[in-house]
Order: C-alpha cells, then sequence, then structure tokens
C-alpha cells in the first residue's frame, strides 16, 4: 500500500472478474468532496469509522458494517474517529453485477437497488471482507470468480429485492466432464467460465449444480484433488518443493499450510515417515 503522513491507499482491478476495481484504504484527513458512481459502491469497514452524505442525510459507518451506494447516487465521505478509518471497497460496473444474476435467470424488475445506506449484517460483511482478500492475495481464477458469484448472490437476495434463483437441478454428464477437466488441470486450472462452457452452462448456474452433486464448490474439489495427488507423489519420495511446483501451488510454504491444515503434519514429515515405513517393510 502506498501512503503519506500515515494515509495508505492500495487500488487495483481483478481482472479474473471483468475489472472490478478495487480500493484498500486507511485515510485520516481525506474528505470525500460530493460525487457519484456509474456502478455500484460496496464498502466494509475495517477499523474507525466514517460519516457521509446520503440521500440528503448523515449517515455514520463505524466498524464492521458496510456502506452501500446505488449508481448515479451522490455522497460524500470523511472520518467520524480520532484515528480515520480503514475500509476495502469494490467499486463494480453495472454489467459486472448484472451477469451474475442473469446467470442464474433471476428476475430483477429494472435495476436492484439497496435501501440501506449502512448495513449491519456479519454474515454479508464477513463474506465480502473475505473475497476482497482473497482477490488481493491474488487466488485462482476459480476460486475468485466462484467467491465474487456467491457474495453478490447473498447481498442483493437479502436486501435488494430481487427474485429467487432457479433451483440447481442434475446435470450428471456435466458434473463428469467438469470433475475431468479439472483433474486434467491441476496445475493451472480452468476459469469457472471456462468449466462452464466447456459442460455448456452459465458459470453461476454450473457452480451450484457442481456443488449440489458433490457437496464442494468447484475450486474446493479442485483443492483436494491436489491434495490427494501431494500425498501420493511425497509417498514416492519427490521433495515439497517440486510437489508445489508440480500440481500448482503458489510456493513450497502454501503446499505445506494446506498439507497441514487438512492431514495434520508438514509435506517434509509425511515423506520422510512414508519414506522409513518404506525401508522397514
Amino acid at each position: 500500500m502506498s501512503g503519506i503522513g500515515g494515509e495508505q491507499t492500495h487500488f487495483w482491478q481483478a481482472s479474473e472478474l471483468g475489472g472490478v476495481e478495487l480500493l484498500h484504504a486507511r485515510y485520516i484527513e481525506q474528505r470525500f468532496a460530493p460525487h457519484v458512481h456509474e456502478g455500484y459502491v460496496f464498502t466494509v469497514i475495517e477499523s474507525g469509522a466514517q460519516r457521509f452524505r446520503h440521500r440528503g442525510s448523515d449517515h455514520l459507518a463505524e466498524q464492521g458494517s458496510m456502506v452501500l451506494i446505488n449508481p448515479d447516487e451522490l455522497h460524500t465521505g470523511s472520518k467520524a474517529h480520532e484515528e480515520g478509518w480503514r475500509y476495502r471497497g469494490f467499486y463494480p460496473d453495472l454489467q459486472r453485477v448484472t451477469e451474475v444474476l442473469e446467470e442464474l435467470d433471476i428476475s430483477t424488475g429494472g435495476l436492484p437497488t439497496f435501501a440501506d445506506s449502512v448495513l449491519h449484517d456479519p454474515e454479508v460483511t464477513n463474506r465480502f471482507l473475505a473475497l476482497h482478500r482473497l482477490l488481493e492475495q491474488g487466488a485462482t481464477a476459480l476460486e475468485q470468480q466462484m467467491a465474487w458469484r456467491e457474495a453478490v448472490l447473498l447481498l442483493f437476495q437479502r436486501y435488494a429485492r430481487i427474485g429467487t434463483p432457479r433451483a440447481a437441478g442434475h446435470e450428471p454428464q456435466a458434473v463428469t466432464l467438469a470433475r475431468e477437466l479439472l483433474a486434467s488441470r491441476l496445475a493451472e486450472p480452468p476459469s469457472l467460465e471456462e468449466l462452464a462452457a466447456a459442460v455448456g452452462l452459465s458459470p453461476f448456474h454450473f457452480a451450484r449444480v457442481f456443488r449440489r452433486a458433490t457437496g464442494l464448490p468447484p475450486h474446493s474439489w479442485l483443492k483436494q484433488r491436489r491434495l490427494e495427488q501431494a500425498r501420493a507423489l511425497l509417498r514416492e519420495g519427490c521433495a515439497p518443493l517440486s510437489v508445489a511446483m508440480q500440481l500448482g501451488f503458489a510456493d513450497q510454504s502454501h503446499l505445506s499450510r494446506q498439507f497441514k491444515q487438512a492431514y495434520g503434519v508438514a509435506p517434509g514429515e509425511y515423506r520422510s515417515a512414508c519414506a522409513r515405513s518404506f525401508k522397514t517393510h
């Protein structure tokens, strides 16, 4: 994050989400003049508090709350705490939001809008907070695209008065094909859009069909297959670094964290134990 005088900003675009603009910032003396955005604004207050004027009224957004601004709505922004406020913001254009809803054939009856300026809903807030951190860390396209869709659907279903998504249904051939494709590309997994196109379904509908059939979203199913393959390679004597590189983990520490979370031991310890067992027998 870049910053001056204690204020810090990190602005970027999520290429895997079609260019959704993202901001992670800490402001102390920053005062936003009245302005509008062409798309939506969703922000999560991580610490401190923000005061802003919206729809002719003053609002206070404290730590753990979300600010919701509809397209083309005039608003301001300034600190409501002497140490300022830290927040994570999403600035998606209309298309990035409506395409998620269209994938599930959800009726919106026009532009979906929010009645609340400040939202106090821990489940929704934590979902967007986790999503923003995921995007900042550069997770796989598959995981980013799935988390984005689930967060948007949860927020809009609860607070924007949209229709109910169609049932996931059963698509056994699509699920089988998707599993084969994921298993064949552990190191370089396809995006959610690629998977959906390969099986002939819309991305979000496919993801829900896949979860219904397997009990896991596609990126979690992929993670399990990677870990299973990692165990097999470690048993054969492959070094953890080599295993991480072969299976598409970000680095050896990434493999180690996930492996220990799943199996309770580090990859190197597992490999050594298997080698000792082999010598014994």
